[in-house]
């Protein structure tokens, strides 16, 4: 009898399946890595967060309006988005030019999905973007002189700015066999974005295809008068930047119905956002500027501060206080009636020709109103104390405007006399940056006009004890306001020396000419 051994047969295990998806998440995370390393993109990353590093630390505008602030994030992290588009670039031709790509052909992962690999490794650069974004928006919307409201949309340009240029860096790897192409790239992007800034007049729709618009004018504007498409146009970015992504990815060989579908949406998210971002300045918002502008009064908050009335624009209704405190400073220095005279102060814009328009605001002839405008801080400040000083010896904007006659002393002894450093604000309100000669004094509305001796007995007055000074004007405040007193008389009430020799005009330079 025989026996027979039978050896159990090990089961088969089945073969995995190949998972070419997680590979390509690996490899998008592989060049992620290598993208930091590269010495451009971190150049211009550090020369960004140092930027934003400063302007944080300086403190430039401690008086911000965030709808300018959001539109303000935009410009720097277009170079972040240039660099990247050259280094993605760089790493899609790494096989090219190493002659490794006959070597891919063994692995599970097609070309087609390697490009996917590339066009998601631009993903945690816009994201570092948007953090960057995140933390200079944020900085200065905690500051307590903040006024306004940002707006998402605007805030994603930057982040979006750099899934474009990254995502056109991986299809030009695709169409192009060639280093130079990105740069040449680079140089026609930068070339036509600053030319399209220098000439353009306006924002028509074809401002709007470029991946940022400003339309930063000289002075901040509330937002309702804006009437930016920045929903359509960061619509439009996204749209862009997925639709060069995939057609890369088409280009590399991708020619699924998934990949032609997503190209479809993509294209669809494209023409949607480029159509209603073309449609101009809205009828509402037209009609809105026209109004804040003409008669500013139907859409303003007043609010009462001692004896004076402060009529703002709903975002600068908080900001009413600090021009009371301006106010009562020069109001403090002043003599007669015009110690207790009550005054309107009017917050005024004039956004009839667009944002980008900086014209000039018309002095008041309403007795006892004085102009202010939506800036502040800074020379701002200044201005518009010499603008109340000039309505209280005036008796309104356009009078004290024109004045050319020793009223300009007191002028610039009551916006300056009650200040800590009256020398240096005295210098920054004069358009020469000076305190010798004639010159041009800037306001809110019209400037004014400073001759040579004026502005020698203001500079005298200034180094003399205040309280000195204060109860001279109180005591001839009537001949110090009076159009027929000479500049030699209120240098003589003020108790400033007579210069030598020096001729007895108000008009030797200056507006008052001729």
């Amino acid at each position: 009898m025989s026996t027979v051994l039978e050896t159990p047969a090990k089961a088969v295990e089945p073969a995995r399946e190949p998972r070419p998806w997680a590979a390509v998440t690996a490899l998008a995370r592989f060049e992620a890595r290598e993208l930091r390393l590269y010495v451009s993109f971190l150049g211009v990353t550090l020369l960004y967060v140092g930027w934003i590093v400063w302007r944080c630390a300086t403190g430039t505008d401690d008086y911000p309006a965030l709808q300018d602030v959001d539109r303000a994030t935009q410009s720097m992290p277009m170079l972040v988005g240039l660099s990247v588009m050259l280094c993605v670039n760089r790493a899609v031709l790494r096989s090219h030019r190493n002659d490794t790509e006959r070597h891919f052909g063994v692995l599970v992962v097609e070309p087609w999905r390697r490009t996917v690999a590339h066009a998601l490794s631009v993903v945690p650069a816009a994201l570092f973007v948007a953090v960057c974004v995140t933390v200079q928006f944020t900085w200065e919307a905690l500051k307590p002189g903040a006024v306004g409201h940002g707006s998402p949309a605007e805030l994603a340009v930057g982040p979006l700015t750099v899934l474009l240029f990254g995502a056109l860096g991986v299809l030009l790897g695709r169409l192009v066999r060639s280093a130079v192409a990105a740069p040449v790239l680079l140089v026609f992007l930068l070339f036509t974005q600053a030319l399209g800034g220098t000439i353009s007049g306006g924002t028509g729709w074809t401002d709007w295809l470029s991946p940022v618009v400003t339309e930063t004018g000289a002075r901040p504007y509330p937002s309702d008068l804006l009437g930016r498409p920045a929903a359509w146009h960061a619509l439009y970015l996204l749209g862009l930047a997925l639709f060069v992504a995939v057609l890369a990815v088409l280009v590399g060989g991708g020619r699924t119905r998934a990949v032609q579908g997503v190209l479809a949406g993509a294209l669809a998210l494209t023409l949607v956002g480029a159509v209603a971002q073309s449609g101009g300045t809205p009828a509402a918002t037209v009609a809105a500027r026209e109004r804040a502008s003409v008669t500013p009064e139907k859409v303003q908050t007043c609010l009462e501060h001692g004896t004076s009335m402060y009529c703002a624009f709903p975002e600068w209704k908080g900001r009413t206080a600090d021009w009371a405190a301006v106010v009562d400073r020069v109001r403090g220095l002043a003599g007669g009636a015009a110690w207790g005279e009550r005054l309107t102060v009017r917050q005024r814009v004039d956004a009839r020709s667009g944002l980008a328009d900086n014209p000039a605001l018309e002095p008041s002839t309403v007795p006892g109103r004085v102009t202010v405008g939506t800036a502040w801080g800074g020379n701002r400040v200044t201005e518009f104390a010499v603008a109340v000083a000039s309505v209280l010896v005036a008796g309104n904007e356009k009078a004290g405007s024109t004045v050319c006659d020793a009223r300009m002393v007191t002028i610039m002894w009551l916006a300056l006399g009650a200040e800590s450093d009256p020398m240096t604000l005295f210098r920054n309100v004069r358009l020469d940056d000076s305190v010798t000669g004639s010159a041009i004094v800037l306001a809110p509305t019209d400037p004014l006009s400073m001759t040579t001796e004026q502005t020698r007995i203001v500079r005298e007055l200034l180094k003399m004890p205040r309280y000195g000074v204060t109860a001279k004007v109180k005591a001839h405040w009537s001949q110090l306001i009076s159009p027929k007193t000479s500049t030699a008389r209120v240098a003589e009430l003020l108790g400033v020396p007579a210069r030598t020799g020096a001729a007895d005009t108000d008009t030797d330079g200056g507006l008052c000419e001729g």
